[in-house]
């Protein structure tokens, strides 16, 4: 069997995201607000409601890439619709790293100051947005850090603006937005404001990657718990239970691996007695990766199963847990093709020991050696089939490899058509 070294892969799913800097009165960058964008048209989407802005900038973005990353590791100003604040997403952010925006049409005022209160509790930071002066954010002014307002012409407006509301909320920060010329900028820096933002400064910049499908982040994050070297059952079950369908295969994988037909398993819990860690580590891992890679060919998914089995395989006779490090090495070494990202970028997202780091992005250790020697077996370079066998193990025979072969192709076709059944 041969795979090409430069597969036909579909067109990535790309995501936009634009970032703004903010200035402080030097000039210098002070933080990034994050902006949602749905392509390159760098301009907020028209009819995009907040809920929908603010969960596509969070599954598509902060989740996958990360805030810091986008910003190079600068404060982040990130808007929240009311839905966004009252509900778990703050919690996703570092509150180090982040300022909440509440957004200008945020409603039920009393209820969102009461969590901002219980957030500040927890090291959060608040900026208000767009304040227009209106009396019903009163219950929030005494509570956030930052409140932005738009320049106005005559700027002079602007300026009377920003020294009444230092007067009279002497702990927030000021931050003017839209500013476009430099007599703007100097005014309200003689005015006190703190920080600057606009045109002037710089555009919003377009920042765009290759992302994970929003639908597939669960079955993202199911992989990244499995990869733990410690499995928790808890969290495998709780996240697998929010996909039927993942449940259901798991439960015919189990049945069918459990040789019994007398013995129909029904529960995942069940499951786990019956077959163990190992083996349910492995059941999820597969139907995960099968998922991420619905829409790639099924060749991807296999030749990850092939991979896997005759790393594992190779390495059972050395060790239990070396086996199971080089099952994982083969299965996560298709990644890169199946979600189009950068394997560097992947292997960040797992909590992965150094060894088979190693052996994903430089080859190097006997997990490398392993990939290697399967890499050479799928281009048929029997040379560097020979040199790297001795390397790893001088007392495999080569015919028991080509066994080994075999049973991981079998193992493969086998998993692939309950998987798609």
């Amino acid at each position: 069997m041969k795979v090409s070294n430069t597969p036909t892969l579909t067109p990535t799913l790309t995501q936009y995201v634009a970032r703004q800097p903010i200035f402080n009165a030097e000039k210098e960058v002070f933080a990034y607000e994050l902006l949602y964008r749905n392509s390159s048209n760098n301009a907020f989407p028209v009819g995009t409601s907040d809920e929908h802005a603010t969960s596509r900038l969070f599954f598509n973005t902060l989740m996958l890439v990360g805030a810091e990353k986008l910003t190079a590791h600068q404060l982040a100003f990130i808007n929240l619709s009311t839905d966004a604040l009252l509900d778990d997403f703050p919690k996703l952010l570092n509150p180090e790293m982040t300022v909440i925006e509440i957004v200008e049409r945020t409603v039920n005022i009393d209820e969102v100051a009461k969590r901002v209160t219980s957030l500040k509790k927890e090291g959060y930071t608040f900026a208000l947005d767009d304040y227009d002066g209106d009396a019903k954010w009163e219950p929030l002014l005494a509570l956030v850090s930052y409140i932005k307002i738009e320049a106005d012409e005559p700027i002079i407006k602007t300026n009377m603006h920003v020294k009444k509301l230092k007067r009279k909320y002497p702990h927030c920060k000021i931050i003017v937005e839209r500013i476009e010329t430099h007599e703007q900028f100097k005014v309200l820096k003689t005015a006190g404001c703190d920080l600057f933002q606009g045109f002037f400064f710089a555009r919003p910049e377009m920042l765009t990657y290759s992302g994970i499908d929003p639908s597939k982040v669960t079955v993202f994050d199911l992989l990244k718990s499995t990869s733990k070297e410690s499995l928790c059952f808890e969290e495998i079950h709780q996240r697998v239970a929010r996909d039927v369908g993942i449940t259901t295969r798991i439960l015919k994988l189990a049945n069918a691996r459990s040789g019994n037909s007398n013995l129909v398993i029904t529960s995942i819990s069940q499951a786990v007695v019956y077959l163990g860690e190992d083996v349910i580590r492995q059941f999820v891992r597969v139907l995960a990766l099968s998922d991420l890679g619905i829409d790639k060919p099924t060749e991807l998914t296999k030749f990850a199963l092939v991979r896997a089995r005759l790393i594992e395989l190779i390495l059972t006779e050395e060790s239990r847990d070396l086996a199971q490090q080089g099952y994982l090495v083969g299965l996560f070494s298709m990644l890169d093709a199946i979600l189009d990202i950068e394997l560097n970028s992947i292997v960040k997202e797992f909590t992965l020991n150094k060894d088979i780091t190693d052996a994903l992005l430089h080859g190097s250790g006997v997990l490398g050696d392993c990939l290697i020697l399967a890499k050479a077996i799928e281009n048929k370079n029997w040379s560097l089939v020979d040199t790297t066998l001795k390397e790893i193990n001088p007392q495999l025979p080569i015919e028991k490899l080509y066994n080994f072969v075999l049973e991981s192709m079998l193992y493969s076709d086998d998993v692939i058509e309950v998987v798609v059944d």
